[in-house]
Parts: structure tokens; sequence; C-alpha cells
């Protein structure tokens, strides 16, 4: 997003295997000890601010820089509601599968169908959205920024494309995008 957005930033790495999320000093910023979470020394009024989850941190810049979502009211909670669909489907259910699949130090094969299937499920859903549609929302939004990571993964669950063309189509046009490729190299 920020890449998407052009706006400057300082990454800063929480090392989660070492433990780093539950130092007092990130959990100031993360109540909830989880990553992504961003300081904004120039917030609201000119005074810091700091947040966590993914959807309120997009939602956050979208609105601090009026791009990638819209102003107009049908079309930006055509962009919030998918925003939702990543934030209560998506993201849960194919970190699940992420989990039982790749993580997990036990095999559990009733998780890892339960968590694939629903990921397959999901897969479809937006195949059928984006039968019609370029985006998932129509126009490229934070909805798209914050669904694409996870599909990024779904090679992990022996995806057949075959069953998901739109939803490729879509993929693969976002990972084209400059300041995606900028963004994905970040971690590295």
């Amino acid at each position: 997003m920020l890449e998407e957005i052009a706006l400057p930033y300082e990454v800063h790495r929480v090392d989660i295997g070492a433990d780093e999320q539950f130092r007092p000093e990130f959990l100031a910023i993360s109540p909830n000890n989880k990553i992504p979470a961003i300081v904004d020394p120039d917030g609201p009024g000119g005074a810091p601010i700091s947040l966590f989850e993914s959807g309120a941190i997009l939602i956050y810049l979208a609105e601090k820089t009026g791009k990638l979502i819209p102003t107009e009211s049908r079309a930006r909670y055509e962009v919030l509601q998918w925003l939702m669909f990543q934030m209560a489907g998506v993201g849960p259910m194919f970190g699940q599968a992420n989990h039982f699949i790749k993580f997990a130090r036990e095999d559990v094969p009733y998780g890892k169908k339960r968590y694939r299937d629903e990921a397959m499920r999901l897969l479809g859903v937006m195949n059928r959205r984006l039968a019609e549609h370029d985006y998932l929302a129509g126009d490229y939004s934070i909805a798209d920024v914050a669904t694409w990571p996870w599909v990024m993964r779904a090679e992990w669950y022996d995806t057949d494309w075959s069953q998901f063309p739109n939803t490729r189509r879509w993929y693969d046009t976002i990972g084209a995008r400059e300041a995606v490729k900028r963004g994905t190299d970040v971690p590295s």
C-alpha cells in the first residue's frame, strides 16, 4: 500500500520467532501483538497516530491520501465490502490453510482439508466476481491490496488455476504492478 500511494516509510522488522511482538514498545503500537502495525508521525491534526490491523491501516492510508478508495458512497461501500470479504474470509481461512498445510508440527488431515476446501471456495467467489470486473470492487483499490498477498500462497494448496481463470488473471495483473513488485521485495 505504501508503495502504491508513494508515501515515504521506514521499515521496522519485528522478529516473531524471537517473540519481539510481545515487547512492551511493540504492544504500545499493536496491543494484539500482531503485524502489520504502523506509526504515522504526521497523523490527524499533525499528531502521531499508531494503528494496527490491516484493514484499519489500509482505510487510514487511503483516506489520508485520497487514493485507492472512492469518495462516492456506492463505490466506497463496494470497496469496503470486498475489504471485509478479505478480513472475514480470505485472511482467516487462507491463514489457517497456510498453518495446517505448511507449518503445523503434526499432520492434521481434517484441518488441511477443511481450510484448503474453504480457500478454494473463496477463490471461486473471487473468480465469479472477476468474470465481470477487472478488480474486486471494479477499480483497483484497497480491497485488492488486502487480498492479493493471501492469493500469493495459493500454490501451497495445489490450486488448479484452470478452475479460477479470472482470479488468475487478476492475480497476474496485480503482480505485474511496479509498486507491488517493490512492496513484495520489502521483507527480503
